[in-house]
């Protein structure tokens, strides 16, 4: 009964998206956010942990007063009373893409994205930081004019994730920055090209769901954790290690590419400044990536960790993993971005 309302909610939650993204109404896309918005809830909140009922109490107040202002500037906009409608154009695009930049948690507007994030689970907190970024992001798509507001939101999500990020001992937290660092630089795929956004949101999740799956098989929430539980296991550490590069962008693994396509197409369209921008507040997101790498590599505690009879969910974890880290060899030689 448990799983039945869970695929029940799950499934709601794709149609919800699948809604937005292939409506040609405004009305239809907000629709598609309220049953987005209203499948997760059930799925976040617990009556087993406070922690996650707080979260989703959190993330459902912060959402609708965001659908309020995006449903608000869509009324605006549609309304052709001059009484009513007093604002300029750009002014009304300026008020709906705020509330669509809150509803996917991108800098400034971030200010919920971290606190939530740390009270959800590793599956919740997947969903979160992948798929609940595709309708808000494919509104962006279809209503963005101007540059001007996405530049500074593409420059203070490279700056906050990269500073926020260093102090912490969280790895959920680590990770909602990390989000937040890659929500710039998908916005900033999408403004030379749509089909890199495709790609990098696809490997981007892919990236993701390899970490969280290890997390969370073996129940690790803090960097300490890290450090006693993937002692046991070599193989598994490196493995863990190479996801966290490749979510850096480091060649030669497979989230190189994304973020490779995304600065040629911007420098072929003489997007210098802003490149040079977002590869250099990425180096601080970097920074805190070999922080953590470093020291689960080189750190050696003899404390026992408990033994989880998990090993067949680890050898296939390090399957998936070992063909997704190997594939941007494959990836260059079937797609040729020249």
């Amino acid at each position: 009964m448990n799983k039945l309302y869970k695929l029940l909610f799950l499934t709601t939650m794709v149609i919800g998206t699948l809604i937005t993204t292939s409506s040609y109404s405004w009305l239809g896309m907000w629709l598609g956010l309220e049953i987005n918005l209203l499948s997760i809830i059930p799925l976040m909140s617990s009556t087993k942990n406070s922690m996650k009922s707080e979260a989703a109490m959190k993330y459902f107040i912060t959402q609708a007063i965001a659908s309020m202002i995006l449903l608000f500037s869509i009324i605006i906009i549609m309304t052709d009373d001059i009484m009513i409608n007093t604002l300029t154009l750009p002014n009304q695009l300026l008020i709906m893409n705020s509330a669509i930049l809150m509803k996917m948690g991108a800098a400034p507007f971030h200010f919920w994205f971290p606190e939530i994030i740390e009270g959800l689970s590793w599956m919740n907190s997947l969903l979160m930081m992948t798929w609940q970024k595709i309708a808000p992001m494919v509104i962006l798509i279809n209503s963005m004019k101007t540059t001007f507001l996405v530049s500074i939101v593409i420059i203070f999500s490279m700056v906050v994730s990269g500073v926020m990020g260093i102090n912490q001992t969280s790895i959920r937290k680590i990770l909602a920055y990390s989000s937040i660092n890659h929500v710039g630089w998908m916005i900033s795929s999408f403004l030379v090209w749509q089909s890199i956004w495709l790609i990098y949101i696809s490997i981007y999740t892919l990236i993701s769901f390899n970490m969280i799956m290890i997390l969370k098989t073996l129940n690790i929430f803090h960097i300490n954790q890290l450090i006693n539980s993937l002692n046991s296991n070599k193989p598994l550490k490196m493995i863990f290690i190479m996801n966290f590069l490749s979510l850096g962008g480091i060649p030669p693994f497979i989230g190189f590419l994304p973020k490779w396509l995304t600065i040629n197409f911007m420098i072929s369209q003489k997007m210098v400044f802003m490149s040079m921008i977002m590869i250099v507040f990425t180096l601080l997101t970097i920074f805190f990536y070999m922080r953590v790498t470093f020291t689960t590599m080189v750190i050696f505690t003899q404390e026992k960790s408990k033994k989880l009879n998990i090993n067949y969910k680890i050898n296939n974890i390090m399957i998936l993993n070992i063909l997704t880290l190997s594939s941007l060899a494959i990836c260059t030689l079937l797609f040729n971005f020249s």
